[in-house]
């Protein structure tokens, strides 16, 4: 399970530069990311006990996954991970949801 190991490394980075005891976490994640959202928020709850992350919210900002066919030149949204135009071609490049980031840190006063 990556997500344990990339959880890990993002509770430390918040950790490393916010002080004060943290409230809501806000999350960007992609789906062609590979990470399973759901996952995540079940090693972030293992991951911040003990720490001032511990009893935080996690939201999570799903990002769909976006491709340009270089076949038809269509762009179009997809709906799982499977890189098919609907044209029929495997010939894509992807041009969104591979994000991953921390997107907002709500700290207690």
């Amino acid at each position: 399970m990556h997500e344990l190991s990339i959880t890990e490394s993002l509770v430390s980075a918040i950790l490393e530069r916010v002080e004060g005891r943290v409230q809501t976490v806000t999350l960007v994640i992609g789906r062609l990311s590979g990470l399973v959202p759901d996952s995540v928020r079940f090693c972030f709850d293992v991951c911040t006990q003990g720490t001032r992350l511990e009893g935080a919210a996690l939201d999570i900002i799903d990002i769909p996954g976006r491709v340009r066919c270089l076949t038809c030149d269509v762009e179009l949204e997809l709906p799982d991970t499977i890189l098919l135009c609907t044209c029929g071609s495997a010939n894509v490049d992807i041009v969104g949801g591979q994000e991953l980031r921390i997107k907002n840190v709500e700290v207690m006063v």
